[in-house]
């Protein structure tokens, strides 16, 4: 089993779709191991990021993710990383295949409904940022 980090961001969290993307998850074979819903600080939002922090948008993104209530998620399943990336969609919205969260959820390239990890190593780093080990189960 393989594990990744997910989180719903603020403008799915304001459109009230938190229980619709969870139903995706786990319809599509991930269960939810850890979840937390949390308004980052942008202290927080900015180490999370901090790997874009030399990019142009990284003062845009972690204002946005900063600007209201997650939900982070770990999510658990065979290829959890790819099968997550696959049921997210591309970053850009309109260029996201039909049915995934990005199509159905995202308003544009910056507020992009979900987050996810981009491999295995990352997905590690990104659930200690925000998990104990106590607290996945």
């Amino acid at each position: 089993m393989e594990r990744t980090l997910s989180i719903i961001k603020p403008d799915a969290t304001k459109k009230g779709v938190i229980g619709k993307i969870i139903a995706h998850f786990e319809a599509n074979g991930l269960r939810i191991c850890a979840m937390k819903k949390m308004h980052m600080s942008q202290g927080v939002a900015e180490g999370f990021y901090a790997v874009h922090k030399e990019r142009p948008f990284f003062g845009e993104l972690t204002e946005f993710m900063s600007s209201g209530p997650s939900v982070v998620l770990v999510l658990e399943g065979d290829n959890a990383v790819l099968k997550n990336r696959e049921l997210m969609g591309a970053t850009n919205p309109a260029d996201a295949a039909k049915g995934t969260l990005r199509n159905l959820y995202a308003d544009s390239i910056g507020e992009n409904a979900v987050h996810g990890s981009d491999s295995q190593e990352n997905a590690a780093i990104e659930i200690a940022y925000f998990f104990a080990g106590t607290e996945l189960h």
